[in-house]
């Protein structure tokens, strides 16, 4: 019975089940098999898919299906790229982006149109959109960039920025040609254009953190915020199609929007390249060959001729554009590369176009034919532009994110053991888990990958093992969420008759270099609780300690608000914890403003100077009159305050008020109390950081520690 069935077989494959098989076998095998032979996944799906579809053996039709998943991968793109840029380079950077977009624009519309009239000989209006077509890109190759690890390079920061500018000037000629072919382009035309655009961007980039911030604090279940995402990705590019430009800007302005909403390191970051990845992406990338007709290319030779000539102008264009910025602004050879790279590529703007000109009939023939604004010769041949320029533009971008990770990992000083950054999370409470190991996660350097570890201590003379199950549990969890952000974290259960010397204990024989403990957001913090931590712990173990009270989730937070005692930068452990916050602000995007002394300030102000962050510094030095910071403390500010131990350079009396201060008038904040390392402590602790033999371990740290380094060394 079954015999007939299997060799039945009627193509294209109409069985959803089997469709779906053949696309997943795909997407698994095809990078396989070709990066074998050095051909980057993203042209091996392209390709995979020109083999499968309807100009190739037939097994799968290019349906609603196909387009729909497509469309998803194309919006995919475009949204990563806006939640993976760093805004604050990109701040820094949005003249050099707005420089790049117009090169990259205005290079392709001149050279385009030019080709169109002299060379080809067509119409001032089809050369103009044929000249929109090449001035367009999409980024095919940001997915294998962003896998190489250069995604917050400067060069591909600007080269993003400089596709959004010229995206959606192209896409804007393409409506104005729309206009003008319709005889709607008046007065009404552009005032309606305009206000509608700026209505559009008005509430993407305002009104979407408001409900992002709003949702993400009162839901964390991880499939309802993946969900949400979704749902903002697709409603900012119904958006703009509303207003009249393509859905890939609504969609990059999306990401943008909810930057800092969601953390690089966050769980549902990873949760979202995931799916991209592995599902969403590929589908658009397979649909993008199933346009491709190997036929035409030989069935007319005016169709090659044509073709031919799109790509030389076309990629002659983005080169001299990518060439141009190198110089402008001394970028090297690779990443003029990755400029290139990224921006060769046509497909999705260009598609649109060449659709929407190909759709749009002028008139007809004596023979009944109708006049297209853009004819089969010019369809056909965008579509073997596409083929040539996604493949150049893959090999390109992957050879110069290949060369600048290498470049990066040989630059990069590798840790010796006894120097290595180990972060230690005390948990015993499964509501709170989460946010430590989130804490914990963010806080931590780029390169280190195994140096988390969960602590849950059991009572010894417990007389069931109730406890024992517990603290496996919430181990267990906490484990589950480090790896979700592809983190290992060591679990670690230990048995003892007093939590303080379990975890003194841990901390010794792990060689534990900064201490993460958790406040119950139900709980206040009292004098007591500080007074038996400093006695317990703070005064036996010499490690940078962060006491966190988590009121709302680290995703949300707005602002870190760091305030910092006199002399603060006369203590040795002073570097240590500036790393610790500046990778917060560095992983979660969200601005730090630093109160504290001016020559405290100047130090921060050196390392922000080379290792840009979103940050402001404001002089205070009076910590008598410490709640006059309670004018500036806004809604979603988390507080995180720089503490010292008793006769320490930078312990100040009032310190003794803080947990009354924060009770009272900061109930419902998020807080970080942060005890430095401060010699004296404990007998090892006789660092000196004027002393460069004993620079060196926090030099191999990270790289804003050399920074930090170098400015003690100037001092």
């Amino acid at each position: 019975m079954l015999l007939p069935y299997l060799f039945d077989i009627v193509l294209p494959l109409t069985n959803p089940v089997v469709k779906f098989l053949l696309i997943l076998v795909i997407i698994l095998v095809a990078p396989l098999l070709l990066n074998k032979i050095k051909i980057p996944h993203l042209l091996g799906l392209i390709i995979a898919g020109a083999v499968v579809g309807p100009n190739g053996f037939n097994l799968i039709e290019r349906d609603s299906s196909i387009i729909l998943s497509g469309t998803a991968g194309l919006l995919y793109i475009m949204f990563l790229a806006g939640l993976e840029i760093d805004l604050v380079d990109f701040k820094k950077n949005s003249r050099k982006s707005l420089v790049f977009g117009m090169y990259t624009f205005i290079i392709p519309m001149t050279l385009g149109t030019l080709t169109g009239l002299y060379v080809l000989g067509f119409s001032e209006l089809t050369s103009v959109l044929l000249a929109s077509m090449f001035a367009s890109h999409t980024l095919i190759a940001y997915p294998l960039v962003s896998k190489l690890g250069v995604a917050k390079n400067k060069a591909v920061n600007i080269t993003v920025g400089g596709t959004m500018i010229t995206d959606t000037l192209a896409l804007l000629v393409l409506a104005v040609v729309v206009g003008m072919t319709s005889g709607e382009v008046n007065a009404q035309f552009w005032i309606r254009l305009t206000l509608s655009i700026l209505a559009f961007g008005l509430t993407v980039m305002l009104l979407f953190p408001v409900i992002g911030r709003w949702f993400f604090r009162r839901f964390d279940d991880n499939v309802s915020q993946y969900i949400f995402v979704l749902v903002m990705v697709f409603l900012g590019a119904a958006l703009a199609e509303l207003a009249g430009i393509e859905a890939i800007i609504g969609a990059f302005l999306s990401g943008l929007a909810l930057n800092r909403l969601i953390p690089r390191i966050s769980p549902l970051m990873n949760r979202i390249e995931f799916v991209g990845n592995a599902i969403f992406i590929p589908f658009f990338l397979i649909g993008v060959g199933m346009l491709i007709d190997y036929r035409a290319f030989f069935a007319d030779l005016d169709t090659l001729r044509v073709g031919t000539i799109m790509i030389v102008v076309a990629t002659v264009a983005k080169f001299l554009a990518a060439w141009l910025t190198q110089h402008t602004y001394g970028f090297s050879v690779d990443e003029r590369r990755l400029i290139f790279g990224l921006s060769n590529a046509q497909a999705a703007a260009t598609l649109a176009a060449v659709l929407v000109g190909y759709n749009i009939i002028l008139g007809e023939t004596p023979a009944g034919e109708p006049v297209r604004l853009l004819d089969e010769t010019v369809l056909n041949g965008t579509i073997l532009m596409i083929l040539f320029t996604c493949t150049m533009a893959s090999f390109v971008a992957q050879k110069g994110a290949k060369n600048i990770a290498l470049a990066e990992a040989g630059d990069t000083v590798g840790e010796e053991e006894e120097h290595r950054e180990r972060i230690l999370i005390p948990i015993s409470n499964a509501e709170t888990t989460d946010e430590l190991i989130n804490l914990g996660i963010t806080v931590k350097s780029k390169n280190n990958k195994d140096g988390l570890y969960a602590l849950s201590i059991v009572d010894n003379n417990a007389a069931s093992n109730s406890g024992d199950t517990k603290a496996k549990k919430i181990l267990h969890k906490a484990a589950v969420t480090a790896s979700a952000t592809d983190n290992q974290l060591h679990e670690l259960l230990r048995y003892d008759l007093n939590i303080a010397n379990g975890i003194i204990s841990v901390v010794k024989e792990q060689r534990i270099s900064d201490l993460i403990l958790g406040l119950h957001v139900k709980k206040d913090i009292s004098d007591t609780f500080l007074g038996n931590l400093t006695e317990g712990i703070l005064t036996k173990c010499n490690t940078t300690t962060l006491i966190y009270k988590p009121f709302q989730p680290f995703a949300t937070i707005q602002r870190h608000v760091v305030i910092i005692p006199a002399d603060a930068e006369k203590e040795i452990g002073f570097p240590f914890w500036l790393v610790k916050v500046w990778n917060i602000a560095r992983n979660s995007g969200a601005k730090l403003v630093f109160y504290g002394p001016t020559d405290t300030l100047e130090y921060i102000q050196g390392v922000q100077a080379k290792h840009p962050v979103y940050a402001e510094f404001n002089a205070f030095d009076d910590w008598n009159d410490f709640l006059i910071l309670t004018r500036e403390i806004q809604k979603n500010d988390n507080l995180i305050i720089v503490m010292s131990r008793k006769e320490h350079p930078s312990f100040h009396e009032s310190m003794i008020k803080v947990p009354y201060y924060l009770n009272k008038y900061f109930a419902d904040k998020s807080f970080i109390l942060v005890y430095p390392i401060q010699a004296g402590v404990t007998d090892d602790a006789s660092i000196d950081f004027r002393n460069p033999t004993m620079l060196e371990p926090f030099e191999k740290l990270d790289e804003i520690g050399k920074t930090i380094a170098s400015l003690f060394r100037r001092k």
